[in-house]
């Protein structure tokens, strides 16, 4: 007999008296004895893992273990909890531990979007950026991918921190820099996709503006991809450039671009990763709890540092263009992706993530260039629609990616002894001592309002806005309901990705963000179209 069978041996022999009660209360009241984090029973990151000694059942345990236990399962160890072993912890205690560790976490992350649209504005503006349309282009691509990546990292670490993985040394190492160099496989396979996206979008466009007036397009014309995509606004509009035909990109441009992308990636994954682990880690240790932590700054800091990068590397790449050296970045990068797909191959807790979670990155980009699409529409016709696109688009994926996180993690920890689906949230809604997972959505949302009102109060202020008072008001309840919408897509994606074997930390996330995007632009579209009908002042932008 094994470690895993011993574990599960003890784990039934725990709960023998439970066995002969109702089936209904049987597998919590199992749960509420176990004193400690218990050990996963299966490989780092999996959604399949033993789930009791009954066979027959084990198909029905993975189905429909999903809702048990949610963000409130005393089979595993959250934050605090971690010192209060064997003590119930009080609902009002969980819910305020929830308020206190998630409201500055999103007030700094919703900053930081902001700080994420200035630098764009200044990076764009750069030689490399207008000499190169393709750079342009590839920012929104690759900060999508890349964001996805960092926030599914964080999921990850989220979980097996408050399984108890992170406690170990020895198995913390292996998991950190197992994650770390599956992180370098995925931005580098992300960054060269997001090149070869950018190009083809450069084709498309060059092809579309040529057709309409039998010329040479314009380099505003490709330009104006970047809000077609790119999600999150600025707070200012950017002067319009006098149309200068530029030479169409060629094989040179694309190697060069593809350098810039990989190579900002690769640096961005190495600096955010080991920040993502470190916070977790430090996290774990101070008792918070890293799901209220970690996935919003994770998003935030994603954004920041990779388009930092990209901007100083094409400058410098710029230089170079003509020459071999962008070449040689791209060979040298590819080898070592193989070189570090080996190491995480290698490594038992993360080797089975390497082929898992692609596809729901491709798709979310796809989402997200819808998402574009709707912002393109609407942001030279209505004031203030991409500065108050990035609250009512971020916040509420920052919030969601708290909810998925949470959710995951006690998704996870419901294996050592899963109930049916109805059983559980039965269980869930009459428990008195912990928050119902609909508690705690309705606490997000509750948590995210006044993060929503400091941040036009604050844009207002600086005189970034000014829109009236009734729009305003509108703008707030539109805020909720694509707040409420978002945690209730998190939480049936998660639940049900988990029912088909599918792990949440590297399925749930990217389709989270992109349909929280795609709700939050069409409900702000909503918003003014609202207010116009209510005789608000709010279309003061002149189409160009």
């Amino acid at each position: 007999m094994d470690s895993r069978q011993n574990l599960l041996f003890d784990a039934d022999a725990h709960n023998v008296d439970d066995s002969e009660t109702s089936s209904d209360t049987i597998e919590m009241t199992g749960l509420e004895e176990i004193p400690v984090t218990p050990a996963r029973r299966g490989s780092y990151g999996s959604a399949h893992y033993a789930t009791g000694s009954h066979d027959s059942d084990e198909d029905s345990d993975i189905e429909d273990g999903g809702d048990q236990a949610l963000l409130g399962s005393h089979s595993r160890t959250r934050g605090r909890e971690r010192s209060q072993e064997g003590h119930p912890t009080h609902m009002f205690g969980q819910v305020k531990r929830i308020v206190i560790e998630t409201a500055p976490t999103l007030l700094l992350t919703t900053t930081g979007l902001l700080f994420t649209g200035e630098i764009l504005d200044q990076v764009s503006h750069w030689r490399a950026m207008s000499q190169i349309d393709e750079l342009i282009m590839i920012i929104p691509v690759v900060l999508n991918l890349k964001g996805n990546l960092e926030m599914n990292l964080s999921a990850r670490l989220g979980t097996a921190a408050n399984m108890g993985d992170l406690d170990h040394p020895s198995k913390r190492r292996s998991i950190i820099l197992g994650n770390l160099s599956l992180l370098q496989v995925q931005a580098t396979i992300v960054s060269f996709v997001a090149a070869c996206v950018a190009f083809l979008m450069s084709r498309i466009v060059s092809v579309t503006a040529g057709s309409e007036d039998g010329t040479a397009p314009p380099d505003n014309a490709r330009r104006d991809l970047l809000h077609a995509l790119y999600t999150r606004g600025i707070h200012k509009p950017k002067p319009h450039k006098p149309p200068i035909p530029l030479p169409p990109s060629g094989p040179a441009e694309f190697v060069m671009v593809a350098a810039s992308a990989m190579c900002a990636a690769c640096v961005s994954s190495v600096l955010l990763g080991s920040f993502m682990c470190t916070l977790v880690v430090v996290c774990r240790h101070f008792g918070l709890d890293p799901d209220n932590i970690a996935p919003p700054v994770a998003a935030c800091l994603g954004d920041l540092v990779t388009l930092s990068l990209l901007g100083v590397i094409a400058e410098l790449l710029a230089h170079v263009l003509n020459t071999p050296i962008p070449l040689i970045v791209v060979i040298i990068l590819v080898a070592a992706a193989v070189g570090w797909a080996f190491v995480t191959h290698r490594n038992e807790h993360v080797k089975h993530l390497l082929k898992e979670g692609w596809s729901p990155l491709f798709v979310a980009m796809a989402i997200s260039s819808g998402t574009g699409i709707v912002l393109d529409t609407f942001v030279e016709r209505y004031s203030g629609f991409a500065l108050l696109a990035v609250v009512i688009a971020g916040l509420p994926g920052g919030v969601s990616a708290i909810f998925v996180s949470r959710l995951s993690t006690a998704l996870h920890a419901a294996t050592a002894k899963a109930s049916s689906l109805v059983s559980a949230v039965q269980d869930l809604n009459n428990d008195k001592e912990h928050p119902s997972p609909r508690l705690v959505m309705i606490t997000l949302v509750i948590v995210s309002l006044p993060v929503e009102i400091i941040f036009l109060t604050a844009v207002h202020f600086l005189g970034w806005i000014h829109l009236p008072f009734i729009f305003i008001v509108l703008q707030v309840l539109f805020f909720l309901i694509a707040i409420t919408i978002s945690l209730t897509i998190a939480r049936y994606t998660t639940t049900f990705l988990w029912k088909r074997g599918l792990d949440p930390d590297m399925y749930a996330l990217p389709f989270q963000s992109a349909l929280t995007d795609l709700v939050g632009q069409l409900l702000l579209v909503a918003c003014y179209e609202v207010a116009s009908l209510l005789g608000a002042q709010v279309a003061l932008k002149h189409k160009h």
